[in-house]
């Protein structure tokens, strides 16, 4: 149930001056530990990619890639594989810019929604993925071997009713859901169109209050500030910023990038904003590993993930494997110590699904 506003309020005071404190101390040393040992130390939490599409299980006319055997080569334990709920009303436009198309017809989305959630628990059965359900199973997975959460970008598929959550949750172990894609649907307002709805819808709202009762990881990545702040008020878990990372300068209009601002609404939940590795942005690993240290010095370092889209960017990704992970972590030692590094990597994000899924 719902806590006590004055208990929500106690919370948020406290989250709030931790961020506060993080924000105001001193900057980590910067660490040069480059060796075999630190790298070793970087990956053995349970890594976390807050963010998939790996396996080309969102292509339904397509048979599946390998995810597993990349994987178990880079070291991944978990990786949040993310169907696309409005993947029919959107299309990759020539400019590459993703937009929608058309309008989809009733039922549509939640038809393909489901047969979207078979097809990823299918991929999952035939390479000997297992599915994460709870905090245990997670932890479990870096020794276990390689594990799945169901996630979904876009909460299309609800087509504005509660109960089609209910049955991904029971049905198909949805724990990870974006509230919004590229269409701007019943929940709020996207980054790369509009605004139309100031934000945060009132069902967008409900869906908030039903994954916390739930157990399921909300995700703002793709919806505007506004929504984010309002989010964020009504959440009484933290927030995930899946795949985004800091624009680069105070205008992130119609852009994927974020503000500080933006990202400090993330963090002052206790959420995470995973950072994200289209060329565009980051034309390498080392780059990639600045954008994580530039983010840490908004938010901290308990606030920083990695959010891949593997699989998912239309243009080449500086992260294009999970085979390179010891790369990407290699180049993150030049700037944290190997158990900061480990927290980027999926400590923080396991952190967050813990205090959601349980």
């Amino acid at each position: 149930m719902p806590r006590a506003s004055s208990t929500l309020v106690s919370r948020r005071r406290v989250i709030a001056a931790g961020a506060a404190f993080a924000l105001a101390g001193p900057k980590s040393p910067r660490a040069a530990d480059t060796s075999d040992a630190a790298l070793r130390a970087a990956l053995a939490g349970p890594t976390v990619d807050m963010h998939s599409h790996a396996g080309n299980f969102i292509r339904p006319a397509t048979s599946f890639g390998q995810v597993a055997a990349p994987m178990r080569e880079g070291g991944m334990s978990v990786a949040c594989l993310a169907i696309v709920a409005d993947r029919p009303a959107i299309r990759v436009g020539s400019d590459r810019r993703i937009s929608v198309v058309r309008e989809p017809s009733p039922g549509e989305l939640h038809r393909a929604g489901t047969e979207a959630f078979a097809r990823l628990l299918r991929l999952a059965d035939e390479q000997k993925l297992s599915i994460v359900t709870d905090a245990a199973t997670l932890t479990r997975a870096r020794a276990n071997g390689p594990a799945v959460i169901v996630a979904s970008e876009g909460a299309d598929f609800l087509e504005g009713k509660l109960d089609p959550l209910d049955e991904a949750y029971q049905k198909y172990h949805l724990r990870h859901l974006q509230l919004t894609h590229y269409r701007p649907n019943e929940l709020g307002d996207i980054q790369t169109s509009g605004p139309f709805r100031e934000g945060l819808t009132p069902f967008g709202a409900d869906v908030v209050r039903a994954c916390n009762r739930r157990g399921i990881v909300v995700d703002v990545a793709h919806g505007t500030y506004d929504l984010v702040k309002s989010a964020a008020a009504v959440s009484q878990k933290p927030l995930v910023l899946s795949h985004s990372s800091l624009a680069r300068s105070n205008e992130a209009s119609l852009s994927r990038l974020i503000t500080p601002d933006h990202a400090r609404a993330v963090a002052a939940t206790g959420g995470v904003i995973g950072i994200w590795p289209p060329s565009s942005v980051f034309r390498s690993k080392d780059a990639m590993a600045d954008g994580m240290a530039r983010m840490a010095e908004i938010v901290g370092i308990d606030h920083v993930g990695l959010g891949s889209d593997m699989e998912g960017l239309p243009e080449p990704s500086s992260l294009a494997s999970y085979a390179a992970l010891p790369a990407l972590a290699r180049a993150m030692l030049a700037h944290f110590t190997p158990d900061e590094a480990a927290k980027i990597l999926g400590g923080n994000y396991a952190r967050v699904f813990a205090a959601t899924v349980g």
